[in-house]
Parts: structure tokens; sequence; C-alpha cells
């Protein structure tokens, strides 16, 4: 009976501690994207690296001669998908946005960029 009580107990430690260490691995995620619509000249990348700060994302964005957006992004999965619905659906207060396209989605092990930064034309 008592090797049943220790052997219970110990398992149930064991539990706990893989399930923790389950929760302190994040997965990440790359993805490029490209906004069309009025884009440009409306402070969208301004905001794009506003929104991407705040969600602690890295990764770069310009303007094209096309007049969308360009960029890409790199964190924990949550926030990238965070990041992706904004520039579908919120972007700066001036814009219209037509859609947003997103390519090349993968997963990571670590980051390719130190920041979020904005690409000068």
């Amino acid at each position: 009976m008592f090797r049943l009580l220790v052997l219970t107990a110990v398992t149930s430690v064991f539990r706990v501690e893989c399930s923790t260490a389950a929760t302190l691995v994040t997965t990440m995620k790359a993805v490029d994207f490209e906004v069309y619509g009025r884009v440009q000249g409306v402070f969208f990348r301004k905001y794009t690296k506003k929104e991407a700060d705040k969600l602690g994302l890295r990764g770069w964005c310009k303007n094209t001669s096309q007049g969308t957006v360009l960029g890409h992004m790199q964190g924990p999965t949550d926030k990238v998908e965070s990041m992706m619905h904004w520039l579908k659906s919120t972007g700066s207060p001036s814009s219209q946005i037509d859609k947003a396209e997103f390519r090349n989605q993968k997963d990571i092990n670590e980051y390719t960029f130190d920041d979020f930064s904005i690409i000068k034309d």
C-alpha cells in the first residue's frame, strides 16, 4: 500500500513538471505580408510598427512602387495571428484596407531580426 501511495505521488509530481515545461515552450511563426488599398501616405507603416512593437514582434515593413505595404514579421504564434488580423481589419486611422495577403508562413525556432523596423523608400 505504501509503495502505491509513493508511486501515485511521484506520478502526480511528474505530470505537473511535464505540463509546466510544455507551457514554457512557445511556438514561433514567421510570415510575409502585403497590404492593399489606401495604405501609403496615411501613416500605415508607422502604425504597423507601433502595433508590432506592442505585440513584441520583429521584422520590417516598407512601401512598394505598386502602392502596397510589404513586410515580414516574426514572433509567438498567437501574437503573429493578432497582427495578421490587425493588418486585415484595422491599420492606421486614415487607411482603407482592401485586402491583406500572407505568404511563406512557417514555424521558426529563433528570431532573425532584432526589432521591427520601417524600411524607408
